[in-house]
């Protein structure tokens, strides 16, 4: 248990324990009897039209879980009690209203981590969450303004404490579990606090890709690499394909190319993106039974029972735009800098997203202030298929007073619509240029190119926009 700790819901405070533990008291019956009423819970989904927010309920409870090995959260994955399973007389409205009693009374932070396989141990061992964190995210889970966002941390973070036997945050579960984990995390995110943790292995982001019959994603190139201590040999050919586990899994993890940890990032954010869509499908409900039995096998956190279902009742009101996901900003180190390879954070960029994003009270960050329109840097990416799009576009931005902007490769596959992607967090750079622009689809997410505030990935509409056709 972190030190500190306050109950999610308020009031008296819940004592948290490990999931698995606590699943296997009545997992059994449970298990078994949630089998048996799926079938009836489907059966009472064919008559009315299927609730839309029992779909994005569904979604984000499954979506986080599977992502969680590279940046969500499992804590919305939480067995129904078994008291409601007995009682088989109950409605599909009672099961679901009775479940959710419990309710959110303040923004939550949760440290997730996707652990690395621990050489010549087993998957089953409790030894096997001992291993460096492959994904660190930190979430706020806010009910006030009714959203989650989503703060990927590069695992190879450069961090000063005595305490890491390697100065990078990655190491910091290896080397003092989640505890030590929480508290560098807090310490780098100008004393964030640390609500819950969530641990995950590796193992579980393969069976959870394959039970919700994998995922289509965009691969941008070929990507080959044999990592032998993690038994890992990736092998993906480019463009548009459904991705098994196994496959996700190598998506995921391939950092063999010029972007190194921070391209797996954006990788992790296509992948959670793309299992959002998947799991919108009806085909999805009968399998969330066995993905709780995924979730109780790779699954560690003290996230009591109480708070799960406070954060599933929370999940029910989310929609797809309430998600909001940003890369901690920084640069490459200078191989003159250190030996070893670092992503060395951006402070200043730290510190307006901890702000905007998880509510800190910094008195350092210029919150009034409206930084010059020329300030912002904008990469152009041309996805419109047509050639030199990407010039016509600079000049464009240019007649509008942008001056800091610059173009990048052409984005491999075609889009229909322009996306504006907040690279840096920075949501208000983005406004204002989708205002000044009149068009453009805001992308909270860090899949643009890596040195710019905001990437413009211009889409086939953007012709028809500029003649109103």
């Amino acid at each position: 248990m972190l030190d500190g700790v306050e109950s999610i819901n308020g009031g008296s405070e819940s004592q948290p324990s490990n999931f698995s533990q606590k699943s296997q008291e009545y997992s059994g019956t449970v298990f078994r009897q949630l089998q048996g009423l799926t079938g009836r819970l489907l059966n009472t989904f064919k008559r009315p039209p299927i609730p839309r927010w029992l779909f994005w309920s569904l979604a984000l409870i499954a979506t986080t879980t599977v992502s969680a090995t590279f940046g969500a959260t499992v804590a919305l994955l939480a067995p129904l009690s078994q008291q409601m399973l007995q009682d088989r007389s109950l409605s599909l409205h009672e099961l679901w209203r009775n479940a959710f009693v419990y309710r959110l009374s303040r923004p939550v932070n949760i440290l997730v981590m996707g652990i690395d396989r621990v050489p010549d141990v087993s998957s089953d061992s409790a030894a096997s969450m001992n291993g460096r964190s492959d994904t660190m995210l930190l979430l706020r889970i806010d009910p006030k303004a009714n959203s989650v966002k989503m703060l990927s941390i590069p695992r190879d973070t450069r961090v000063e404490n005595a305490e890491l036997s390697i100065k990078k945050i990655n190491q910091a579960n290896a080397d003092g579990g989640p505890s030590l984990a929480a508290k560098i995390v807090s310490n780098t995110l100008n004393d964030a606090p640390i609500d819950r943790y969530i641990r995950v292995t590796a193992d579980a982001f393969r069976e959870l890709v394959d039970l919700v019959g994998g995922v289509e994603v965009f691969v941008p190139y070929k990507m080959q690499y044999a990592d032998e201590t993690q038994h890992l040999k990736i092998d993906l050919e480019p463009g548009w394909q459904t991705l098994n586990g196994e496959q996700a899994e190598q998506f995921a993890r391939f950092r063999h190319d010029d972007k190194g940890d921070i391209g797996r990032v954006q990788r992790q954010q296509f992948l959670l993106k793309a299992l959002q869509s998947r799991l919108t499908s009806p085909t999805m409900l009968p399998r969330l039974p066995q993905m709780m039995r995924v979730v109780q096998r790779y699954v560690d956190t003290n996230i009591s029972l109480e708070e799960m279902l406070a954060l599933a009742n929370f999940a029910l009101k989310l929609d797809k735009t309430d998600i909001k996901m940003v890369m901690l900003p920084g640069r490459f180190s200078n191989p003159k800098e250190y030996s070893a390879s670092y992503w060395v954070m951006d402070k200043s960029g730290r510190d307006r997203i901890m702000h905007d994003y998880f509510g800190l009270d910094l008195k350092d960050v210029a919150t009034n202030a409206k930084p010059s329109d020329n300030s912002v840097r904008i990469a152009i990416q041309n996805a419109s298929g047509k050639p030199q799009m990407s010039r016509h576009v600079a000049d464009y931005l240019k007649s509008l007073g942008f001056r800091n902007i610059y173009l990048v490769k052409d984005w491999p596959e075609q889009e229909n619509r322009t996306q504006i992607i907040v690279q840096q967090g920075d949501l208000k750079a983005a406004e204002r240029l989708k205002t000044a622009l009149g068009w453009g689809n805001i992308e909270a997410a860090s899949t643009g190119d890596i040195e710019s505030d905001l990437t413009l990935r211009v889409g086939e509409d953007w012709l028809n926009s500029l003649t109103g056709n």
